[in-house]
């Protein structure tokens, strides 16, 4: 394990998965766990990741969000709990909930501020992951979806390892490059030896107030070829929508509705 180069795939070690993941707390029965990936940032991850939320939460199943981007968490600012105490009994966290009972833990709601900046290394970040997944009491949640950092570094990494992951989505966008960004989340979880549940391309396209014309900003779609290539489901195609950016700015995505989002929850009812 010293030596580990994280490709279980290829690994000699008579060490198995189980040896890396981080124990979960003693009062908290984690049924699933998904992360939300992406290869690079700037996709709506943490968006995604608040939708995927909202479709398990309005199914009632019981819903909990690890917010994995510790030096850029925006989950507890869309779900309007920004400014809720976490409380502790000095050795164990309790997750804030959301005016829905979606129950949330991330940096921001241990910062003095939201705008105090993470300025820490990458085991100091990693060592925060595990802690939010061994130290906060959970309880009975039937979902918990992982907004992870993009990339492939110390933090995505860490999720990989030592969280008991069901498997991933990948989220991406319309451009061209879409080959690439996919592609390096997938060679990750090859690696990593993780499922693909699918993959979600967010900002496909804008719907015209006047007239209901699907406007494609980014031009043609590549995301449905990519998902072909590597023979991975296309879960949904989900477009820019100000009034859903109205309301996560605001901390009421919980209010949201849309003939677009019951389709992609029929899409992924079965994650």
């Amino acid at each position: 394990m010293a030596n580990c180069n994280h490709d279980c795939n290829s690994c000699k070690s008579t060490c198995s998965k189980k040896d890396f993941l981080a124990p979960m707390n003693a009062h908290s029965r984690v049924k699933k766990v998904i992360g939300v990936v992406s290869g690079k940032g700037g996709v709506g991850k943490s968006s995604v990741t608040s939708l995927l939320a909202l479709v398990k939460q309005r199914e009632g199943y019981k819903v909990a969000i690890l917010d994995g981007d510790i030096t850029g968490p925006s989950i507890g600012r869309i779900f309007g709990v920004e400014n809720k105490q976490v409380l502790s009994n000095g050795k164990e966290f309790t997750p804030v909930e959301s005016s829905q009972g979606i129950k949330i833990m991330s940096t921001n709601l241990l910062l003095e501020s939201n705008d105090t900046p993470v300025i820490w290394r990458g085991p100091v970040l990693a060592g925060m992951i595990k802690q939010f997944w061994s130290d906060v009491m959970w309880g009975d949640v039937d979902y918990m979806f992982v907004d992870m950092p993009p990339g492939t570094g110390d933090v995505p990494l860490t999720v990989f390892q030592s969280l008991p992951l069901d498997g991933i989505i990948i989220v991406t966008s319309p451009q061209e490059l879409v080959g690439m960004i996919v592609s390096k989340a997938v060679n990750m979880a090859k690696k990593m030896d993780v499922d693909i549940i699918g993959i979600v391309e967010n900002m496909s396209y804008v719907k015209c107030p006047d007239c209901d014309k699907k406007i494609y900003m980014f031009g043609k779609s590549h995301s449905q070829e990519v998902a072909d290539r590597y023979q991975l489901p296309l879960l949904g195609q989900l477009p820019i929508d100000s009034e859903l950016t109205q309301l996560s700015d605001q901390g009421y995505v919980e209010n949201y509705h849309s003939d677009w989002f019951d389709d992609f929850s029929s899409k992924v009812k079965d994650i």
